[in-house]
């Protein structure tokens, strides 16, 4: 991705030109209702190419954009993208009641949850939007919010085009998947990083699948937070991660508290952070992992999507998982 000196507007690389010109053949030739998910691995650079999407859109079909995201942290990455790409765009979040400036901003921005409470509310009306663009579009939060854009194009965005909920597959709600450039190809073209791996034996006998078809909270806390799984942590970190910048993935929070606990009385400078912590907590602590060149972060089903920081050097699945959609999604950070 490179900037035009000239018009301050990112241009793309040939892969990202080919599956927009794909994107926008259907655009320009299927109904104005048409379903459509788009997959790209994490790092292959979505986000661009949608901010793009919607430059293009708004100058070919004068009409609206909504994006749609699933966390505030989506929200803000988002927007600041479309500035780059001279998007006037609007955040709606929890602080915004109602759309009274509507008028003077092209593209909205907005977190499911708050979007479908104000529309719910008949607090807002959206007006004269065409398309909508649903960013991690494999989560089923967004099935809630179909019926307010019956009329609207939908591009659904997804690094993993598998539903969160096995028993709501993505094809009830989209009509058509547009396949990207695979994680190798990316790589071979230098766009993504060859991961180098190490695996540990684990005996997962003791674990229970629950009713999503992945392994349950409570079986995998009983045995990760065991000492010796515990030791077995620490030591893998000592052989392969440490002084690096380390991110941990766990499946409970009392996990990765004890994760927390084991390496600060190893001395490891760690912190914890799962969705209990509030807003500024959360901010303190990613602005710690991002300044610091050594920094453990353990944590619990924040950081799997979303989630950019380039200076992670180490990436430890402290987890067993069944979803090849979370799989994906740890490793692709």
């Amino acid at each position: 991705m490179t900037t035009n000196p000239d018009t301050k507007v990112k241009s793309l690389y040939d892969y990202q030109k080919r599956d927009l010109a794909e994107i926008f053949d259907r655009i320009d030739n299927k109904s104005d209702d048409y379903n459509l998910v788009y997959q790209l691995p994490t790092g292959g650079g979505k986000t661009v190419i949608f901010s793009e999407i919607v430059r293009k859109y708004l100058k070919e079909k004068q009409k609206k954009v909504v994006i749609l995201t699933h966390r505030i942290e989506l929200c803000k990455q988002t927007s600041k993208m479309l500035n780059g790409f001279n998007v006037k765009n609007k955040v709606i979040n929890s602080k915004v009641k109602e759309l009274d400036d509507q008028n003077e901003y092209e593209c909205f921005v907005a977190m499911v949850e708050t979007l479908n409470n104000r529309l719910q509310d008949d607090k807002l009306e959206l007006e004269d939007i065409g398309l909508v663009i649903i960013d991690e579009a494999h989560y089923n939060s967004f099935r809630k919010l179909f019926k307010y854009f019956e009329h609207c194009f939908i591009l659904g965005v997804t690094a993993t085009p598998l539903s969160s909920n096995f028993k709501l597959p993505m094809k009830d709600n989209y009509k058509e998947l547009i396949v990207g450039d695979s994680i190798s190809s990316l790589v071979n073209q230098g766009f993504l990083a060859q991961a180098v791996t190490h695996t540990y034996d684990v005996g997962l006998s003791g674990l229970t699948i629950g009713m999503n078809g992945d392994y349950t909270v409570k079986s995998s806390e009983k045995l990760y937070i065991d000492s010796s799984m515990q030791d077995k942590l620490l030591q893998s970190y000592n052989d392969v991660c440490k002084g690096k910048k380390t991110l941990i993935f766990n499946n409970g929070i009392r996990t990765s508290i004890e994760v927390e606990e084991t390496f600060k009385r190893a001395g490891i400078e760690v912190r914890h952070l799962d969705n209990t912590n509030t807003k500024e907590e959360r901010k303190e602590i990613l602005k710690w992992f991002k300044n610091k060149p050594d920094a453990v972060l353990t944590s619990v089903s924040i950081l799997t999507t979303g989630f950019d920081e380039p200076s992670v050097e180490c990436i430890i699945l402290n987890r067993a998982t069944k979803s090849l959609t979370l799989y994906y999604q740890m490793i692709g950070r």
